[in-house]
């Protein structure tokens, strides 16, 4: 049987949050066709309200700080729970996509509705849009926690 090689839980949270994080705010821009940076903005939005959108690279420098903050937090909520329950570790393509779907629920329906960002609207393929991208978050964490030792279950 191979050795699997172990990695930090602090590693696993910061690549799994940095990674997840960037790559996240890239799908909402491709699914919205918008740059980038409104996004940024749109996530700076929360605490700004409406008046973001008319903001510049500070703006957008928030918006990042924001997303890579709420990213890392969601990373570390997996990495701690995958070191007490090393299952989410042994089949972490099931539970990555699983807790993609948990953080996709929690974001949108008390996250943002909490936020001074304004209710969000989805039409269906939108919807399936950002839940697939939530899906692919959730396997990104996973993958990196992944070899995170685990105590037992």
């Amino acid at each position: 049987m191979p050795t699997t090689v172990r990695t930090t839980p602090w590693l696993a949270v910061l690549y799994g949050g940095f990674v997840a994080g960037s790559l996240d705010v890239l799908a909402a821009a491709l699914i919205n066709r918008i740059n980038p940076l409104i996004i940024l903005r749109a996530i700076a939005s929360g605490l700004l309200g409406r008046e973001a959108f008319q903001g510049g690279m500070p703006v957008a420098w928030l918006g990042l700080g924001l997303q890579w903050a709420m990213s890392l937090l969601i990373a570390a909520i997996f990495v701690l729970a995958a070191r007490r329950m090393s299952w989410l570790t042994r089949h972490w393509i099931g539970a990555g996509v699983l807790y993609g779907a948990v953080v996709f629920v929690v974001m949108e329906y008390v996250v943002v509705p909490l936020s001074a960002a304004g209710k969000p609207h989805f039409t269906a393929l939108s919807l399936a849009e950002n839940l697939l991208a939530m899906f692919v978050f959730g396997l990104i964490v996973a993958f990196f926690a992944r070899r995170v030792g685990a105590g037992s279950d």
